[in-house]
């Protein structure tokens, strides 16, 4: 059971351990792949706007806006209309309300005005593995049918290498997401990633992550909440594990914007902090937080 804290008291603790110019400097430059906000159809702590406005103050280069079953490109070009000077990307997530795996969408999303619409996450809260996981009966998104990547998914993944955009493995199984690797090297999609490699549903082992590697992808380790009761041992772990990946393979992120979590930024320095209390050095760091998903997004 998750242990949760006041958001107010989680932000005083945060201020507490981090003095203010050790967050500004690592989080100048930082690009943030994985933030939620509102509008959504739960709780979050801030809007859109907010987020990209706040992001900048600290200093941060960019941010990807992410829903679980709303596009989110329409969102990045008002959101840069509203806080000029700062990159802000969104994309589309293959749950049951766009369709699931329907290319139809990510074409769509490709002709959006700005083009900011860079990511293709492969289904996520609707993926036949999170509904496994979690034991639910309800309908699900199947990538995979017989051993086999399904033909609309291979069309999904032409169109991604098409147009240079991101294919972000989502909430499938690490074989899927393997799977789904191996095909976009085939194709030629030139920026992948494993979605929150260590996190449940997906739940990568080591020498998965480095199989993944080896296809070209990046690994995401997503900071969350640090103040659960198991944030200490996942920190270990993520450290074991990036250590053996190697960091010029993977990615830092928050994944947060829930309700009761500190805010994007400030959870995303209290991750790189966490992991520079456990020896990354500086240029480790950058390289997870600031070039590599730079790189990524083809930011130059």
């Amino acid at each position: 059971m998750l242990l949760l804290v006041p958001l107010a008291m989680l932000r005083a603790e945060i201020s507490q351990r981090t003095p203010p110019d050790e967050m500004a400097q690592v989080l100048a430059g930082a690009v943030d792949i994985h933030v939620h906000s509102d509008p959504d159809d739960r709780p979050r702590s801030i809007d859109a706007v907010e987020v990209a406005r706040l992001s900048r103050s600290k200093g941060m280069r960019a941010i990807v806006l992410k829903n679980h079953y709303d596009p989110t490109g329409p969102w990045a070009y008002i959101v840069r209309k509203e806080v000029p000077g700062f990159d802000v990307f969104g994309g589309i997530d293959l749950n049951l309300p766009v369709g699931g795996m329907n290319p139809a969408a990510v074409e769509h999303m490709t002709r959006v005005s700005g083009g900011w619409g860079r990511f293709v996450w492969m289904s996520t809260f609707d993926a036949e593995n999170q509904v496994r996981y979690s034991k639910e009966n309800r309908p699900s998104v199947s990538v995979v049918r017989n051993g086999e990547l399904l033909p609309e998914v291979k069309e999904i993944i032409s169109l991604i290498a098409k147009h240079g955009l991101v294919l972000a493995t989502g909430h499938v199984s690490p074989n899927e997401a393997l799977m789904l690797l191996r095909e976009g090297r085939l194709q030629g999609a030139q920026r992948m990633v494993v979605t929150h490699a260590m996190n449940p549903p997906v739940l990568m082992d080591v020498p998965q992550m480095q199989e993944a590697a080896k296809y070209g992808a990046f690994l995401e380790f997503v900071g969350g909440s640090l103040a659960t009761a198991d944030a200490e041992g996942r920190m270990d772990r993520f450290a074991d594990a990036i250590r053996k990946v190697g960091p010029e393979f993977c990615i830092l992120s928050s994944d947060l914007g829930q309700m009761g979590n500190a805010l994007p930024p400030d959870g995303f320095a209290a991750f790189i902090l966490a992991l520079r209390a456990r020896g990354f050095t500086e240029q480790e760091l950058n390289r997870m937080s600031k070039q590599n998903p730079a790189r990524l997004l083809g930011l130059p």
